[in-house]
């Protein structure tokens, strides 16, 4: 199996699969009782989290024991995700479900639709099995998640959108204890002698934006006085603080992303919202004209 972006069959046919589970489990699930529905779509994110573990016996981790210590840990977004889902979906907070909903359909759909992890692969035919899991968990992270909004078991309003980002830091704090406790527990080096240095893959921009064109992005939403080291040895070289430089872009970035989102569920409530503020400003004005 070779995955080529927007070339060769097996592109096309993940892309396809993926959008063709979540056609098929809607259609099999609406007329359903919300107790099955329930149970089918918490199994599918319990096996999520199972495939998770059972990765350990095939290639490339079964092969290579420090990627093995290093992958099994959650250590990226959607990596996070996968633990994260299967209890956010059987909470009752509604932030936390939030975060499932728009989360879950940005970085699941996103991935099948770009798939950097198979693409990155330097050998894709021996790693069979693990494109395959990388499809099976990243359509799970959508599909769930939008179906758990159009079968009704929660509901998406747009004015709670401005939590979503503030969700994503803490999981972001989440993803980077994994990190630190890794290296400290001799998983992975993580830091060498130099502290500007961060001797690890980077998939979620904590640490840096990696010199690429995303993060570079990313980072002209960033305020300057997270970009330095402000005292000590190294007061006033070039490094983004961990975590924090990625504060601002979260809220810019994601907020008005999330907001749209929102709209296909609750623009009505939206329109409703917008007509009942305009009508309340045209009396006001009205009134100060009497």
């Amino acid at each position: 199996m070779e995955i080529k972006m927007f070339v060769g069959f097996w592109y096309y046919f993940w892309v396809f699969a993926s959008v063709g589970t979540f056609l098929g489990l809607y259609f099999l699930l609406r007329k359903k009782s919300i107790k099955t529905q329930k149970i089918v779509l918490f199994s599918i994110l319990l096996f999520g989290l199972i495939l998770h573990f059972l990765k350990c016996y095939f290639p490339p981790y079964s092969t290579d024991i420090d990627r093995l210590y290093r992958d099994i840990w959650f250590v990226n977004i959607c990596g996070a995700n996968i633990l994260l889902f299967v209890f956010i979906y059987i909470g009752k907070n509604s932030t936390a479900k939030d975060y499932m909903f728009y989360l879950g359909i940005l970085g699941g759909a996103i991935a099948v639709v770009y798939p950097m992890e198979p693409l990155a692969k330097p050998n894709q035919l021996t790693d069979t099995l693990d494109i395959i899991r990388f499809y099976i968990h990243h359509t799970l992270l959508w599909a769930v998640p939008l179906l758990m909004v159009m079968l009704g078991h929660h509901k998406i309003s747009y004015k709670n959108v401005w939590k979503v980002p503030g969700s994503l830091m803490l999981v972001l704090a989440f993803i980077m204890l994994n990190q630190i406790f890794q290296s400290e527990l001799g998983f992975i080096p993580l830091r060498g002698n130099d502290i500007i240095n961060v001797n690890y893959k980077n998939t979620s921009y904590i640490w840096r934006t990696n010199n690429d064109a995303i993060g570079g992005f990313i980072s002209l939403f960033c305020p300057n006085i997270f970009k330095t080291i402000p005292v000590g040895p190294h007061a006033g070289e070039a490094k983004h603080w961990p975590w924090f430089w990625l504060l601002v872009p979260a809220y810019i970035l994601l907020t008005p992303i999330c907001f749209l989102m929102s709209l296909i569920f609750d623009y009505k409530n939206f329109k409703t919202d917008v007509t009942n503020l305009f009508n309340k400003t045209k009396n006001f004005i009205g009134g100060l004209k009497k």
